[in-house]
């Protein structure tokens, strides 16, 4: 079987083979930009690893893999835009390096591509694997969608956040793992238990996301902390100081939800960061982790193969409860 490190290096090795050689530079230019950024490449490395728990023959879908990853990264660049974010990965957003409209295009651009590459799917698990690809792709809109009407929002429950999260988070780490299965021929209950598996480790990798954009190292993060709490997003941190908060903090959170000056960005973050060490929601949202990768060795538990097989990703799920970026 191949190793994480393995499949990552076969996926970065093929996204350095894509060819740009398209009129015009401008449209095609940011898509260059955007993928040689880097990242952690897990969801295309998971496609390969869910392959391989059934065949050897990994290359056969890593034009899916690659598909995966395009698709991120596409939902990355107009994330960026709407949220306004001036740096991704340590360096400029593709709206604040190029403007607004060539993110909303070159965007456009790297979705059509995606499904070119998705399309290259073996012959015989096609049909399922765009409609996993096509209700994700909805799902990811959906989850999208929500974020943003929360920010408008003081009243949000943890219940609705993590639907949220699993809509614009989980929801691709799971297909991502279904996909792979499901092209290597793996039957529906292993392919749902592995989309289970997918899901609740997404679950534990957004809130740990929200955890590192409040306390993480900005050096080591890659963009700049803080960040939510400048958008006023309903995170699992705000909405539990929100509901945990006494009455004089809570009445200066919904003080800092209102403050939308420039000038009082870094005030904003310590202020409202100092609310949650006040309230221990650091701990709070490891505990959530905890359950949720509990509730994803479960899953992958219920696999028909011996768990030796399933070792690799058991040991991914653990590095991604302990990453800093």
């Amino acid at each position: 079987m191949i190793t994480f490190r393995e499949a990552l290096n076969k996926i970065n090795g093929e996204i350095e083979k894509i060819s740009y050689n398209c009129q015009p530079a401008e449209l095609y230019d940011p898509i260059r930009y955007t993928l040689s950024l880097g990242g952690k490449r897990i969801r295309p490395a998971l496609v390969l690893l869910a392959y391989n728990l059934y065949k050897d023959d990994v290359d056969k879908v890593i034009p899916v893999a690659l598909g995966w990853e395009i698709f991120h990264n596409f939902t990355l660049l107009h994330d960026d835009l709407m949220d306004k974010a001036v740096v991704r990965r340590g360096k400029a957003t593709v709206h604040r390096k190029w403007n607004d409209n060539t993110a909303i295009l070159s965007g456009d651009a790297m979705l059509i591509l995606a499904y070119k590459y998705i399309a290259q799917s073996p012959a015989s698990s096609l049909k399922d694997i765009l409609d996993i690809f096509g209700t994700t792709a909805s799902e990811i809109c959906g989850g999208q969608q929500y974020d943003m009407h929360f920010e408008d929002r003081t009243d949000v429950s943890e219940a609705e956040y993590l639907e949220m999260i699993r809509l614009k988070t989980a929801v691709m780490l799971g297909a991502c793992l279904k996909t792979g299965a499901v092209a290597a021929g793996a039957n529906r209950e292993d392919a749902n238990n592995i989309y289970d598996f997918g899901i609740n480790i997404g679950l534990a990798f957004q809130v740990k996301d929200d955890l590192l954009d409040v306390f993480g190292d900005p050096e080591i993060f890659g963009k700049k902390v803080g960040g939510d709490i400048l958008c006023n997003k309903k995170t699992f941190l705000l909405i539990n100081a929100l509901n945990k908060a006494t009455e004089n903090d809570r009445r200066e959170l919904l003080h800092w939800l209102s403050v939308v000056d420039p000038d009082r960005n870094e005030q904003k973050i310590q202020s409202v960061t100092e609310i949650y060490n006040k309230l221990n929601l650091k701990v709070l949202s490891e505990q959530k982790m905890q359950y949720f990768f509990e509730k994803s060795v479960i899953s992958l538990k219920l696999l028909n193969m011996p768990d030796e097989r399933t070792e690799i990703l058991y040991q991914l799920a653990i590095s991604l409860m302990k990453r800093d970026t």
